[in-house]
């Protein structure tokens, strides 16, 4: 192709900048990313942010490639070497626990606790010394087709691009312009955040005990304290929202089964309705939507950035192989392998994740019976816990 191809990514999030990070130094591209908000800011004096992501190790692999996970590593991040996951009826340590360890499959880590800003900080840093266009507080006015693609109107003037990638999140305007549907499920759920200070150390483990309510995550961060994602009723989250510091404290330390010893809340609180959702496709010509623009998953076992991240690394492959091989990247066809790849991964996850928050809600005894059972089974199922270690850890084992 003799004029570079020209890609407009809308949503600076961080799966956003990691597709665009992946693509900014082939010089056949032409690369503009858009956000209607400011640029990302991170300073090591700053509290730890209250929303943090557990990366597995396949997308730190992809971070890596994109020129960002040495950013994120130098700075602030804690690499957790165990998880921990019980039902509300067994006992934290006892034989239903689901246990997995990083030394069990020789790996240094199961995956790494960081902060979603930071992330986004670093794939910016990378960036800058690009020759691609950033344009933040920059609102998208007016989205019309072309004979050649797509022209955006902004604020500040209008452009052209011949494909455009829809990164804009779960409310997406690119997927709504273009008229692409997509299925969606309340699961009467709201996810309180916040962090605590424990008595015990979390010993860079991850703990997620199941409640009837939903899951109460334990995410270990780089500085002793404990990230909380608590999926609960809305009525129970708003009444747990209004709680003073020291009366929330004692509803964590309870409902953790008192696993880290006394909880206390060490940090801001905030609170989000849970929700899946799936775009009824990924493609259109000249169009593709990647991260919680094209699905929106349970934060339960912590997929939903790592998913983003593989559409990303994904998408970025079928571009760069389609102008390897002489194509027009924005061409339907072209487009349908990067959807082919990955939407049936993440249905896949969306049903797993979805299945199991309705397992472990159940409150009939039988139910419970049974989950602890399985749970126990598992445990003993080598290649069945391990294909399930490859699937949480991005199907990258060499990391």
């Amino acid at each position: 192709m003799s004029n570079p191809f020209t890609i407009t990514i809308v949503g600076a999030g961080m799966t956003g900048l990691g597709l665009a990070a992946l693509l900014a130094n082939d010089r056949r591209i032409r690369l503009r990313v858009v956000d209607a908000g400011p640029p990302p800011g991170f300073s090591l004096a700053d509290d730890i942010g209250l929303r943090v992501s557990a990366l597995s190790p396949g997308s730190a692999a992809i971070l890596d490639d994109a020129g960002a996970w040495d950013r994120i590593s130098s700075r602030r991040a804690c690499a957790y070497e165990r998880m921990r996951v019980w039902d509300a009826g067994a006992s934290p340590e006892g034989p239903e626990t689901l246990c997995f360890d990083a030394d069990e499959f020789a790996l240094r880590e199961l995956g790494t606790i960081v902060e979603n800003e930071l992330v986004r900080f670093a794939l910016f840093e990378t960036l800058l010394s690009t020759d691609a266009v950033l344009e933040f507080d920059t609102s998208i006015e007016e989205l019309s087709r072309t004979a050649g693609g797509f022209r955006l109107a902004t604020g500040s003037g209008t452009l052209d691009t011949e494909l455009l990638v829809g990164a804009d999140g779960g409310r997406s305007g690119v997927r709504e312009a273009m008229g692409i549907d997509d299925q969606r499920h309340a699961y009467g759920q709201t996810a309180l955040v916040t962090h605590v200070e424990t008595r015990l150390p979390h010993g860079r483990t991850a703990r997620q005990r199941f409640l009837p309510t939903g899951p109460l995550g334990m995410l270990p961060l780089p500085d002793g304290r404990v990230s909380i994602v608590w999926s609960t009723s809305p009525d129970e989250a708003e009444s747990l929202l209004a709680l003073d510091d020291a009366a929330l404290g004692l509803k964590l330390t309870e409902a953790s089964d008192a696993v880290l010893g006394e909880m206390s809340v060490a940090g801001p609180r905030g609170t989000f309705p849970l929700a899946a959702a799936h775009a009824e496709r990924y493609v259109d010509a000249g169009v593709a939507l990647i991260g919680d623009a094209a699905h929106t998953v349970h934060p339960l076992a912590g997929q939903g950035v790592n998913l983003g991240f593989a559409d990303a690394a994904e998408l970025a492959l079928v571009v760069v192989k389609a102008l390897d091989a002489g194509e027009h990247p924005a061409d339907r066809p072209v487009l349908r392998r990067y959807e082919r790849a990955r939407r049936g991964a993440n249905d896949a996850m969306i049903r797993l994740l979805s299945g199991l928050n309705r397992l472990f809600a159940s409150d009939f005894p039988a139910a419970g019976t049974l989950r602890r059972r399985g749970m126990q089974l598992f445990n003993l199922a080598g290649p069945v816990r391990e294909r399930a270690l490859d699937v949480a850890l991005g199907k990258s084992r060499g990391r």
